[in-house]
């Protein structure tokens, strides 16, 4: 005799996998580093910095004596 298969269990199962694989494909194609994390945030808080240097009115907590 046969074994008994669920046919919506294994469907289930097949689509799991195949979202699985999908996802994998799509980490490595738009998926960062670490480095490049570090590299952009580093840079984004250079550029806010040099931002926040140029300001001619400071924030109300600011301010200087």
């Amino acid at each position: 005799m046969a074994e008994i298969v669920n046919l919506r269990l294994a469907r289930k199962r097949a689509d799991r996998a195949e979202r699985e694989k999908r996802a994998d494909e799509n980490r490595a194609r738009h998926g960062r580093t670490k480095m490049q994390k570090q590299t952009e945030a580093r840079v984004e808080k250079t550029a806010r910095m040099a931002l926040d240097g140029h300001r001619r009115d400071k924030p109300q907590g600011e301010e200087k004596p």
